[in-house]
């Protein structure tokens, strides 16, 4: 079954090392048959949760930027892919800013059922990723019909383009074929 996969890249550096994580992982869905979108945070507006909750009875943020758009591609993908740098151990605060602003979700009938997680960051030990993906599990945690499926992380990259060459590109790239 064609499923729609949205990837959310939360880098704030074009063609940044997450983002060929997130471009291979999109190749690897479409390949398979499925469509992908990558939505990059790059130029787009996305203001802080003010913390009303008035989302929760309304159904819509009451902000009106660029995170209302990515909130319904959300809602009506089969599955979420999150690709982001790490910073300090941590997800983006890209990231973690839109995580917030999806709020508006929690109500509704998403379709969602497997989130993801690419990250990519100068440190190349295994515990580097850990709060970053811990983070974006409790955000998982509060959509009882879905589940965190898998993760790649590349270390050791700092400059735009290190990437190039790694193994975790081929990784990301299978585990889009195989969602």
């Amino acid at each position: 079954m064609k499923k729609k996969v949205v990837i959310l890249s939360t880098s704030p550096r074009k063609n940044g090392n997450s983002n060929a994580l997130a471009e291979q992982f999109a190749k690897g869905a479409a390949d398979a048959g499925n469509e992908a979108e990558i939505i990059s945070l790059i130029g787009k507006q996305v203001g802080f949760c003010r913390g009303c909750f008035a989302c929760q009875t309304t159904g819509t943020c009451v902000i009106k930027d660029d995170a209302i758009a990515i909130e319904q591609k959300v809602l009506e993908a089969d599955v979420v892919v999150w690709a982001t740098p790490i910073y300090y151990y941590e997800m983006s605060g890209q990231m973690k800013v839109l995580i917030d602003r999806l709020n508006p979700l929690f109500p509704k009938d998403y379709k969602f059922r497997e989130v993801y997680l690419l990250a990519a960051a100068a440190e190349d030990e295994d515990f580097v990723p850990q709060r970053a993906l811990e983070g974006l599990k409790g955000w998982v945690d509060c959509f009882e019909r879905a589940e965190f499926a898998g993760f790649v992380f590349c270390g050791g990259v700092t400059d735009t383009g290190d990437i190039k060459g790694s193994e975790k590109l081929r990784e990301a790239y299978e585990m889009g074929k195989n969602i």
